[in-house]
């Protein structure tokens, strides 16, 4: 009778607190695969962001249908609507990095390596807060999100910088190919910390 009542009565629940850490984890991923080839010059590497990016969005689409389909969800339906895309930002906006180095043929200098530092942190601090969040303790997802504001605002100013140091060469092919790598380098920092501020979102409706 209970299994009867639960399958027919009460509504649907989903475990989505589950379910984002799944996407941002994927999300992670993405990015570890960047810092990899950053590491390694290989290219398989990138090739292979092209597949995190169709399991990020199967996730994308799976939870999208989750939040469409079910009665309770444990925050309001924006706040999980806006992470969810958010999320799926990241791995998109990684794979768009991965094609501007494949065709434009970049080679990363080593002075680049304090960006893919900061955003390697920064998908493990985003990560992190999620496990912060399940477990409601909101000091620490604070703390990890602040860090992810510092390494965002180091992640900025060394593209900055990247890019003067290009320009002041005189080679300016090289400096037009790097400025395009460098904005996208950026634009995964920024997606990243627009999550974090999701993050923050779905914290304060738990105080």
């Amino acid at each position: 009778m209970k299994g009867l009542i639960e399958k027919y009565i009460l509504p649907r629940a989903v475990d989505f607190n589950a379910a984002l850490q799944r996407q941002v984890n994927a999300a992670r991923d993405t990015v570890a695969d960047l810092c990899r080839y950053y590491a390694t010059h290989d290219y398989n590497a990138l090739t292979k962001i092209t597949q995190d990016e169709r399991d990020c969005r199967h996730l994308k689409n799976q939870n999208m249908h989750e939040l469409l389909d079910v009665f309770i969800t444990p925050y309001d339906r924006e706040s999980i609507y806006r992470i969810i895309n958010q999320l799926d930002w990241i791995a998109l906006s990684v794979k768009h990095l991965a094609i501007d180095i494949l065709i434009y043929k970049v080679t990363c200098p080593k002075d680049y390596q304090p960006i893919f530092s900061a955003l390697g942190a920064m998908s493990d601090a985003l990560a992190d807060g999620f496990n912060f969040l399940t477990q409601k303790n909101l000091h620490e997802l604070v703390r990890v999100v602040n860090e992810i504001y510092v390494n965002y605002d180091k992640t900025v100013e060394t593209c900055a910088l990247a890019a003067a140091k290009h320009l002041d060469s005189g080679d300016i092919k090289a400096y037009l190919k790097h400025r395009e790598v460098l904005n996208q380098l950026k634009e995964v920092a920024k997606r990243i910390n627009i999550s974090a501020n999701s993050l923050e979102d779905l914290a304060i409706k738990l105080v």
